[in-house]
């Protein structure tokens, strides 16, 4: 089944491409599997943290700007992100350059976090400085987390070339099953505050 697939020309060709779709949204996974490649010499290590730094700051821009023209009618309809829009708003006042720098880090609000700081109305020189700042730190770790679990899958199995497309379905069914850990265990914790 796995042979017919040439991944290595899938990420030769479009793997910068992924990388930026992937990483205006999301982008842990992505950024994992694109060390991972870079490690195997498919794509280079400093353009895959470039395009992702990029896309990374890029969506959080947008989202800034969401929260700044539309955060008072948009942010209160959210309602299953009360809780995360009430953490952001709670450290955007006690430490407005520690949460713009680490709301991309935060699980749960990389996409509210830019809004709400938007609609704080923090500067938005200041927040696009910091933004880009978090940015390259966020895509350089998660870059080289991917790299070096390269380096030791190739330490355990030799030549990975056989065991890529295997190595990229595990680690996106890994992060797949974390995130809905995640979303489940956030989902009880939302279910036991609305009861008590």
């Amino acid at each position: 089944m796995f042979e017919h697939i040439d991944l290595n020309h899938l990420l030769a060709t479009y793997g910068y491409l992924a990388i930026f779709i992937g990483c205006l949204l999301e982008g842990e996974t992505i950024l994992i599997l694109g060390g991972m490649a870079a490690h195997q010499h498919v794509l280079k290590l400093l353009p895959v943290i470039g395009y992702a730094s990029v896309a990374g700051m890029l969506g959080d821009q947008l989202l800034f700007w969401v929260g700044r023209y539309f955060g008072e009618r948009l942010l209160p309809r959210l309602h299953k992100q009360k809780a995360a829009i009430d953490r952001v708003s709670q450290l955007i006042n006690q430490y407005p350059t520690v949460s713009i720098f680490s709301v991309r880090f935060l699980y749960g609000m990389r996409l509210v976090g830019p809004m709400v700081i938007g609609a704080s109305k923090v500067s938005p020189l200041k927040f696009s400085v910091i933004n880009l700042l978090g940015a390259v730190v966020w895509a350089t770790l998660f870059v080289n987390a991917g790299y070096w679990a390269g380096e030791i899958l190739q330490g355990v199995f030799g030549d990975l070339k056989p065991y890529r497309l295997p190595i990229a379905l595990c680690v996106i069914g890994v992060m797949v099953g974390i995130g809905l850990i995640r979303h489940h265990r956030a989902k009880r914790r939302s279910a036991a505050k609305t009861v008590s």
